[in-house]
């Protein structure tokens, strides 16, 4: 997984080296500046003249100026890598969902997903700035302070490079082995509580009407706890890390101490070098003290990377072609031609030998109850989800062989859940092309039956929809998302179920509004109400998938079969107490 990540850096790496690089010099400036300045102090106790102290005097400044200029630099081209590399990641993850949507987005739940684009991705950052570079440049700095103890005193070399090994491995190897269950736990909690806490928003009027909601809070938070648990367990663990750091610095110091005061003595070393010897691991384990809360962070970064990995291997339900055919030229006829599909690879049949034409201005309605694969077939014409068998062709070119986007370019949808941004009327209708005029705008709201209400708003198109569109009626809603679809221009439009949720009078009323807009366009209507359907070329009508019967809306209802049983149960009203059956709206044959 982290070699996986170190690849995603590949571009960047350039300035990865130069992040390392300043950071070098950053704790190179610290460590020269104590073993310098323990120079000075010793020598100049000696009371020798100004001039040969002069020197030291000047890389005394030099470092203490360098130090923090270094390590400003540092952090900022670190940050400004390190931000570039997460852009490209949270884009790349954000490209694998539009693939994986809308049939492979079911396999993660929502606030989740929203937690693996967001908190999961941010979490890589801490392989960069806290692993990587500062691992690297410990372990150059680190062994240039050896070097440089070596060089004065080998025994102090050896005392420094022990403690060195004691805080900079034993001492991230500790916090990692005891914070690993724990970080596993945390980042495993954080999504099931952030999971949660959608859930409980989104769901929260029925929650409350149904009485459920201090059950959704208790859970919440107990998940809230269990979370803060882990979180006291992980911190343990990087109290422990930074406790074995901090001994291991100690034991540096009387190491050095141990070892120079009889070396001195000796004539081994010079008295003035015992400041240098002993003041030197201070600055030294500068260098090694973050290493273990490190080793934290790269439990955490592992643990958030099978997540994000789990994101970007996830199978696309569809496959685009390696060597795609051109988009054919227009007019566009779509033919379904013994069409079979299934959402899962053993799953039943969802669509089953279906076919259908729908030549250029030719309308189509799909009908049928719930469950009988009409929004199957609109899934596979948009691409969302590969046939079994069969084709759905465009002029002639087999849909698998284009790509999702071309066929999306010719294929719109206008949806049942259609969704609504929290903005303004306009935004979310110019969503659909972002060039286009405000005239254009108020004609795709006509050809909706929109633009009347629009107009009688006081902000007009500057009216804000609300969250999901909470501000607007079902009906508008709808009618929004049609005027969205209309200004696109799709040559070919499906409507899928636009009158679900709504009550009868205003269905019926926005079906006949839909047919009436989309009059002349190629249009394929899949609904369970019948209301105006008399206005569509064709009714196929589906059954477990299958055709059961198709024609005209005339032919249908003057022949016994499914949908006449559709159609007497829609237009047949309920018995009045008292009073007998109510007059139908039709007399059927």
């Amino acid at each position: 997984m982290i070699l996986r990540l170190i690849r995603f850096a590949r571009p960047a790496r350039g300035r990865l080296l130069l992040a390392v690089l300043f950071g070098v010099l950053a704790l190179g400036s610290g460590v020269g500046l104590m073993a310098t300045s323990a120079w000075l102090i010793s020598r100049a106790a000696q009371h020798p003249p100004v001039l040969m102290l002069m020197v030291a005097i000047v890389a005394v400044r030099a470092f203490g100026l360098g130090r923090g200029v270094f390590r400003y630099a540092e952090r900022l081209v670190g940050h400004d890598t390190t931000f570039r590399i997460l852009a490209d990641l949270r884009a790349r993850v954000y490209e694998r969902l539009e693939r994986l949507a809308p049939g492979g987005l079911p396999g993660f739940r929502g606030g989740d997903l929203l937690n693996r684009l967001v908190a999961d991705v941010d979490a890589v950052q801490d392989l960069f700035l806290r692993v990587l570079l500062p691992c690297t440049a410990a372990a150059i700095v680190g062994g240039a302070s050896v070097g440089l103890a070596w060089a004065l005193l080998p025994s102090a070399g050896v005392v420094l490079l022990l403690a060195l090994l004691l805080g900079g491995v034993v001492a991230p190897w500790l916090s990692s082995a005891t914070a690993r269950r724990a970080e596993r736990r945390t980042t495993d909690l954080r999504g099931e509580l952030t999971s949660h806490v959608v859930d409980t928003l989104q769901g929260a009027p029925e929650l409350i009407a149904y009485g459920a909601a201090s059950a959704q809070l208790a859970e919440a938070d107990r998940l809230d706890r269990a979370f803060t648990r882990a979180s006291a367990r992980s911190a343990a663990s990087t109290g422990l890390g930074a406790a074995v750091s901090a001994l291991a610095g100690g034991l540096a110091v009387w190491g050095g101490l141990a070892v120079g005061v009889p070396a001195v003595r000796s004539g081994a070393l010079d008295g003035v070098l015992l400041a240098v010897i002993v003041l030197l691991p201070l600055a030294a384990f500068e260098v090694v003290a973050g290493l273990p809360l490190a080793a934290q962070y790269l439990e955490r970064v592992r643990r958030s990377a099978a997540r994000i990995f789990a994101v970007l291997d996830a199978a696309p339900p569809v496959q685009d072609p390696s060597s795609p055919s051109p988009l054919p030229e227009a007019p566009y006829t779509l033919r379904v031609d013994d069409l079979r599909a299934r959402w899962t690879p053993t799953g039943s049949y969802a669509l089953d030998g279906i076919s259908l034409d729908l030549t250029p201005g030719r309308r189509c309605a799909i009908v049928g109850p719930s469950g009988s694969g009409k929004t199957t077939l609109t899934a596979v014409l948009l691409r969302f989800l590969e046939p079994a068998s069969g084709s759905a062709s465009l002029n002639g070119v087999d849909l698998r062989a284009l790509t999702g986007d071309d066929v999306r370019k010719v294929i719109g949808l206008c949806a049942q859940d259609a969704h609504l941004f929290d903005s303004t009327i306009e935004e979310n209708v110019r969503l659909a092309r972002p060039a286009a005029t405000d005239g254009e705008i108020r004609d795709a709201l006509r050809r909706a039956r929109l633009l009347d209400w629009v107009d009688s708003l006081p902000q007009g198109l500057a009216t804000r929809v609300g969250e999901h569109g909470a501000q607007v009626s079902g009906g508008q809603r709808q009618r929004i998302a049609l005027a969205r679809a209309l200004l696109a221009g799709f040559p070919i439009l499906l409507l899928d179920e636009p009158a679900e949720h709504l009550d009868t009078a205003t269905a019926d009323a926005l079906t006949a509004d839909l047919l009436s807009a989309t009059e002349g366009r190629t249009t394929l209507l899949v609904t369970h109400r019948l209301a105006g359907l008399d206005a569509v070329d064709e009714i196929i009508v589906l059954s477990e998938g299958r055709v059961a019967d198709r024609g005209t809306h005339a032919e249908l209802v003057s022949r016994p079969g499914l949908y006449r049983s559709l159609w007497r149960r829609e237009t047949e009203l309920p018995v009045i107490p008292g009073r007998g059956p109510r007059p139908r709206e039709m007399r059927l044959p």
